[in-house]
């Protein structure tokens, strides 16, 4: 593959995926982004349900909800951090968007055989199955606020500092393979948070500080040049926290 084949980008959509997407349209003259459907709520409680119990689900959702509310109120915040790292979270009108059911329907398949991309990155979206993967020859890497493999899954920036763990605060580039955040590590950058930083935060600051290495992992990608590294050390994944924990950690520690 070469310059001259698209970079895909797969993506449930969002406001930080359009961070990593408008610095990779920057770098690269033919991005494309599919979006899928997002999982319905009612289908996230179940999944949840079937994992966690129902306690443990409800107070995720629960702690969904607030999120939503509480990036209502902490945007200037969020402005800031884009501002002050030279990041954009709108939408690029010159990026063409196709929307798909799935990362993993039959027609994203074909979609990418079509366009026969250079690499794909993927930016918070479902976990590629193994028939998907299976079937893409180029690169596929996915862009991870969080440092892995010992922040693996969700709101990592979040639980670095609710475990104050901030020297593992920060964003890693990996290869995909059949876990979560667990394929081999292309490049990782440690931030360091302010503490005016929240949960409604972390992920904007994650991704405008170190956008910069998911553009140099697709240039390794582009160019046959990566190097991944074994994803070693401890390694856990998280959740949602719930709404409860979060509260308790925010009296108790101050960690929000």
């Amino acid at each position: 593959m070469t310059d001259e084949n698209p970079i895909i980008i797969l993506t449930a959509g969002g406001s930080f995926p359009w961070i990593v997407i408008n610095a990779v349209a920057d770098a690269f003259p033919d991005v494309v982004v599919l979006r899928e459907q997002p999982e319905s709520k009612v289908t996230f409680i179940r999944r949840k349900a079937r994992l966690m119990g129902w306690v443990s689900a409800i107070g995720q959702f629960m702690m969904m909800v607030v999120s939503r509310l509480g990036k209502k109120f902490t945007g200037t915040r969020a402005s800031r951090l884009m501002r002050e790292h030279g990041a954009s979270d709108k939408a690029d009108p010159r990026v063409a968007v196709h929307q798909i059911p799935s990362v993993n329907a039959p027609e994203t398949l074909a979609l990418i055989d079509e366009l026969q991309p250079a690499a794909i990155l993927s930016v918070s979206c479902r976990i590629l199955k193994r028939e998907t993967l299976s079937a893409i020859s180029c690169p596929v890497l996915n862009f991870h606020p969080g440092i892995t493999p010992r922040y693996r899954g969700m709101w990592s920036g979040y639980w670095a500092r609710a475990m104050d763990d901030i020297q593992h605060y920060g964003t890693t580039v990996h290869m995909v393979d059949l876990g979560v955040d667990s394929g081999a590590v292309i490049y990782r950058k440690v931030i360091e948070p302010s503490p005016r930083e929240t949960i409604f935060t972390d992920t904007i600051l994650q991704t405008a500080a170190a956008r910069d290495i998911a553009v140099a992992a697709l240039k390794d990608a582009v160019a046959g040049e990566l190097k991944p590294l074994p994803a070693d050390g401890v390694s856990r994944q998280y959740f949602h926290p719930t709404l409860w924990f979060w509260v308790w950690r925010g009296l108790t520690k101050g960690v929000w």
